[in-house]
């Protein structure tokens, strides 16, 4: 599964998600009809984030973490659980 693949199964707006045993507040917004996306999620909690950007450009799709290595968001992208809202 691609990172993008990924990203869109992160509904819009708020949810919540369970990564490394911690829960995280995680919201997604798009912007220019879905060519950009907003992901950040924050440790409830804690101190820990997740910040990035991905665009969908006519060459290529970039990643564009905010303030912390790659691997991290990648890591989190493909490790994190979805949780139902109570």
């Amino acid at each position: 599964m691609s990172i993008l693949e990924k990203i869109q199964q992160i509904p819009q707006g708020y949810s919540e998600v369970e990564y490394e045993g911690k829960k995280y507040g995680l919201s997604r917004s798009d912007f220019n009809r879905g060519k950009s996306i907003k992901v950040f999620a924050e440790e409830l909690g804690g101190k820990d984030f997740i910040s990035f950007n991905y665009y969908l450009t006519s060459g290529e799709h970039q990643l564009k973490p905010c303030e912390m290595p790659p691997e991290k968001v990648r890591h989190f992208l493909f490790h994190f659980e979805p949780l139902e809202i109570s």
